[in-house]
């Protein structure tokens, strides 16, 4: 049987892109199989390959991230065919102060996550694209970018997690996956702080 495992279970990495293609939250497929869970110390998420240890308590409330694609089948490069990515959160609101995102990879390609403030008036998917197929990270908050570890690295692997604890004011924050291409793709959430 071909997946992953989070805490013992076994996910299915063909079930959480199922989940993500008819509208339920990958992130609630994480929930119900124990992927994301309460208490102290490490959980052991374990992908193939290799277990990734990410703690189960994090400061502040902790908002599940779960980042996919449809696989390298669609497309490649800055080539990706435009709304085949997601970045989906298991809460959309919460208040300001210490914020953790705790993102998992459930697609087959590298990805991250970035926030960013959005500006008064701008939508999410609406920041330009350069011609790097990345968009400004100016004023950036901060990122999950590591796999198996926390902040900033060079991308979240397939059947990996990422964290980061970050203090947001209130305000509404664009949450992107700023790989070349993958904004384009769709990758991007909100996240208002109250």
């Amino acid at each position: 049987m071909t997946g992953l495992r989070v805490n013992g279970r076994h996910l299915l990495a063909g079930g959480a892109l199922v989940a993500a293609l008819a509208g339920v939250s990958t992130v609630g497929v994480a929930a119900a199989t124990g992927g994301f869970t309460t208490g102290t110390g490490p959980a052991a998420y374990v992908a193939p390959g290799g277990a990734c240890n990410v703690p189960q308590s994090l400061p502040g409330p902790v908002v599940g991230v779960t980042v996919t694609d449809m696989g390298r089948w669609m497309g490649s490069g800055t080539g990706m065919m435009g709304g085949t990515m997601r970045i989906v959160l298991d809460r959309s609101t919460v208040p300001a102060g210490k914020v953790s995102l705790r993102v998992v990879n459930a697609g087959s390609i590298v990805h991250e996550l970035v926030v960013l403030p959005l500006p008064a008036g701008q939508q999410v998917g609406e920041r330009r694209i350069a011609s790097d197929g990345k968009v400004d990270e100016a004023g950036s908050a901060g990122e999950a970018s590591r796999s198996c570890g926390a902040g900033a690295g060079d991308g979240i692997d397939p059947g990996t997690a990422s964290w980061v604890t970050l203090t947001l004011p209130a305000g509404t924050y664009e949450l992107v996956c700023n790989l070349p291409g993958h904004y384009a793709a769709g990758m991007y959430a909100e996240l208002t702080v109250a």
